[in-house]
């Protein structure tokens, strides 16, 4: 047993948590297992040695594996949308935004136990309730990223959402390729160049909309 679950097996043991204690302990534990071993090389026998729990004490909270998968998997995705929202939210200079919206990305992919994995490298992106939960988290950053070029830009929404869902791709893809080349160009840095040439693009935008009226 790994020192993390010997360490789990003691406050567990020792300790009644309350249920949502319980829960994120469990949720931790899972973590760990699916994203190195995927879901579907994952035993719920390994999570509840990890959390260092019963199996019973494990049903007790998530009925089964997929169920665990996605409780986790939401979790994450929340964090993503909310880590965007800031973003958008933290300013009005738009090119600002861009930067920011850029980091948020790079801020979650460089995340403690690679959660992103969980999002954007799940080996059960096939199962309907996965890919809905993903769907989900871009659809709502795109819907954060249209309202603030709609309402500043001049946009209509069908231009917004283009230039919005471009974004949200290439600080997706970027940072994720940023991280498996081991951070080569520090993250301040990588996040500086892509925010540039994402805002060269975007910002190169208003000023065709503008001539077309």
């Amino acid at each position: 047993m790994t020192e993390t679950a010997q360490g789990n097996e003691q406050v567990a043991r020792g300790v009644r948590l309350p249920r949502t204690a319980r829960r994120a302990q469990l949720l931790t534990a899972a973590q760990d297992v699916f994203v190195a071993n995927g879901y579907h090389a994952a035993a719920m026998d390994e999570i509840a040695e990890r959390a260092g729990v019963s199996k019973p004490v494990l049903y007790q909270h998530f009925p089964g594996k997929l169920e665990l998968y996605l409780a986790l998997l939401e979790t994450h995705t929340d964090e993503l949308v909310r880590r965007v929202r800031e973003a958008i939210e933290s300013t009005t200079d738009n090119k600002l935004r861009v930067q920011a919206a850029v980091a948020a990305y790079f801020d979650f992919v460089d995340g403690e136990g690679q959660a992103f994995r969980l999002v954007f490298e799940s080996d059960l992106r096939r199962e309907p309730a996965v890919q809905d939960a993903v769907d989900r988290a871009t659809s709502t950053c795109v819907d954060t990223i249209v309202g603030a070029v709609t309402a500043d830009a001049g946009l209509d929404e069908d231009r917004a959402r283009l230039l919005a869902m471009g974004l949200v791709g290439l600080s997706q893809v970027t940072a994720r390729f940023w991280l498996d080349a081991n951070r080569v160009v520090p993250k301040q840095e990588a996040i500086s160049l892509i925010a540039t040439l994402a805002w060269k693009g975007i910002g190169g935008g208003y000023p065709m909309q503008q001539q077309q009226h």
